[in-house]
Formats: C-alpha cells, structure tokens, sequence
C-alpha cells in the first residue's frame, strides 16, 4: 500500500448510515485516516479512512450526512488528512468538522492549514507544572477551582 500522491479514484461498494466501503483499483489504497471526497447532488461530501478491509476496499466513516450516495459513485482520494486552519485569525471563529467557516465571517482559505491527526507536541514543549486558573469569582475559585492550560499545547496557534 503506498500513500497516493496525486488524486486516485474509487467506487463506493456498499453504504450502511455513516459507514461507507470504498474500493480502489490496483492495490493503491489511501492511508488510514486520509480523506475522500464524493459529490453528490453538487455538494461535496467528506470521509475518512478507518480501516482497510481487504480486497482493495476501505470502510471510511462520514463526516456529514450520507443522504443520497449509492452503489458506484465516484470517491476521490486526497492523499493527505483532513485540515483545519490555524492561526490568530481563527481565535472566536466558528468552524465545521472539515474547518471551513460557519459563522458567516470572511473565508480562511489562504491561511495555514494543519491536519487533525498530527503527533502531540514533545514532553518538552509541555507545561508539567499544575496551575490553578483564577476566575475572580470567589465562590468557583475556592468550591471549583480549574486546572490552567497552556495556550501552546491546547490551540492550534503555532508557537
């Protein structure tokens, strides 16, 4: 199995609700958690990768609703994750599954993109030190106190 380098195409062989069973020629199958893409009824619709079943087929999982796809449809393979915009433009803003923009704010097309699924960060680029968030409000504070986050480890704000 290699990773697919430029777009390769397969045929939907079975949908059961969320669940859908792509195959593709060749044995050129895309990688666990890799993206496919479908278009039904003009919309482009989003799985990923979960397992590889066998006989060049692999069960992905969708990331919308699944109305509409059939037996024989088309599915391109992306060779690459699904990616989400990073950065101080995506602080306050809305977003779907697949990082495209909900609240009905600009676009962050060409922004920096970072895929879902990428190693953590190192043990040294994380606080190990505990640290209480002070909220002000005496009452959560002292029956409730929360446990305070590095900003480097949990936003997707490059450091």
């Amino acid at each position: 199995m290699s990773n697919v380098k430029e777009k390769n195409h397969g045929k939907i062989v079975q949908v059961m609700g969320p669940v859908v069973d792509v195959e593709f020629e060749n044995n050129d199958l895309p990688f666990i958690k890799d993206a496919l893409e479908v278009y039904s009824e003009g919309k482009r619709l989003v799985m990923e990768v979960a397992q590889h079943i066998g006989n060049n087929t692999v069960r992905c999982i969708m990331l919308g609703a699944s109305e509409g796809l059939c037996k024989d449809m088309d599915v391109i393979a992306t060779g690459k994750g699904i990616q989400v915009p990073v950065g101080n433009k995506t602080l306050g803003r809305l977003f779907n599954v697949l990082g495209e923009t909900i609240d009905g704010g600009e676009s962050l097309e060409g922004e920096e993109h970072w895929v879902i699924h990428r190693d953590p960060p190192s043990f040294e680029e994380q606080s190990p030190v505990v640290e209480m968030l002070e909220t002000g409000i005496k009452v959560i504070d002292l029956l409730a106190p929360y446990a305070k986050v590095v900003r480097s480890v949990c936003s997707a704000v490059p450091v």
